[in-house]
């Protein structure tokens, strides 16, 4: 996938989604939104293969096809295959699990392709997997533009969490998911739908009981036909929690929202000089915050990277500013970009090309 920012959708993040994000997403830190490649679950031969169905990939690239623990979006994966898009569009294919993870319970997967465009998913590796149906190939509403988004508004810690949905395409009720931190909420329980009006719209979903004691719960919308989707997750309290350390260890920071803010923080590539320097566009940050701007390698989102500075968001929400790229980083083709308040509650990522940009 090609968008700004992420963990949208993957955060997106989220894209962060991104970039989040996804979540089979990838995330791209150029201008254009060209293509948004997505991975679906068909089948599962337990042990021995999975069957998957990409979407919306694009046309004449070829695809690496990695598999990996749960959790690792398929980065730095076993290679078990690869994929030429040819026309591009819509594809099915099998390919074998590595024998090192054929006894693993959940497998992640990702595809990605030496332009920079990735697409990941995970699935269960059993029997009763937990993949639905997907349809013959895409199919989008004609009209219809962008992709729909939703942000966490409140939360009552254990009970039930309240989301802001953006740009819901009309004539779909979505199925509504919550599941564990990390799963983008796929698999999760089924919660709710939404209204099949579109637009934009409020609603308060009951968290699943198994859930209630999580510190941190994902939440996702999935379209009938599986297309469209958006998930985003939230802390499960409704007021900040002061954490107690365990004795002998390191104190824990207490997080603390802003009160008031809504939404998440996102950031967008204007412009890069090769090995110098990249410009970035900060969209909905909270007021009064010291954010860490890193630097690493593609696809690690910016976590552990090399620190370049810290920057103070101010009290404008939206801001311009231009980062030096590490002298370690110059002659990498691709860069990730993140930033990061210092207890880590707030955070945005992207990733540019290193190419410059006029």
């Amino acid at each position: 996938m090609k968008k700004n920012s992420c963990d949208k959708r993957i955060l997106l993040i989220a894209i962060s989604l991104l970039v989040a994000v996804g979540l089979s997403i990838g995330l791209v830190g150029r201008t254009q939104a060209l293509s948004t490649p997505i991975t679906s679950i068909v089948s599962i031969n337990p042990g021995i293969s999975v069957t998957i169905a990409g979407t919306n990939f694009p046309a004449g690239q070829t695809f690496t096809v990695l598999m990996g623990p749960y959790g690792s979006y398929g980065i730095g994966g076993a290679v078990v295959g690869s994929y030429a898009t040819g026309v591009g569009g819509y594809f099915t294919a099998t390919y074998a699990i590595p024998s090192g993870l054929a006894g693993a319970d959940k497998i992640a997967i990702r595809l990605e392709s030496p332009q920079g465009y990735f697409s990941y998913n995970w699935f269960y590796n059993t029997g009763s997997s937990s993949a639905t149906a997907v349809p013959s190939g895409p199919t989008p509403i004609p009209g219809y533009y962008g992709y729909p988004t939703l942000s966490i508004t409140s939360a009552a810690a254990g009970s039930t969490v309240t989301i802001q949905t953006y740009n819901m395409p009309a004539g779909q009720a979505f199925t509504v998911r919550m599941g564990q931190y990390g799963t983008l909420g796929l698999g999760g329980d089924i919660v709710g739908t939404t209204p099949d009006t579109g637009g934009s719209y409020s609603a308060t979903y009951t968290i699943p009981s198994w859930l209630a004691g999580q510190a941190q719960i994902a939440i996702r919308m999935d379209s009938p036909t599986g297309y469209y989707y958006a998930f985003n997750w939230f802390y499960n309290n409704t007021s900040p929690v002061i954490s107690t350390p365990v004795p002998g260890s390191t104190p824990v920071p207490t997080v603390v929202p802003v009160t008031g803010y809504y939404g998440i923080p996102t950031i967008s590539i204007t412009a890069v000089v090769k090995d110098s320097q990249v410009t970035i566009y900060a969209s909905n940050f909270p007021a009064g915050q010291t954010f860490n701007v890193l630097m690493g390698a593609f696809g690690t989102l910016g976590i552990g990277g090399i620190p370049v500075t810290s920057v103070d968001s101010g009290s404008v929400g939206n801001f311009s500013a231009t980062y030096t790229i590490p002298s370690a980083l110059a002659g990498s083709s691709q860069i990730a970009i993140r930033l990061q308040t210092p207890d880590g509650y707030f955070y945005a990522y992207n990733w540019f090309y290193n190419t410059s940009t006029y």
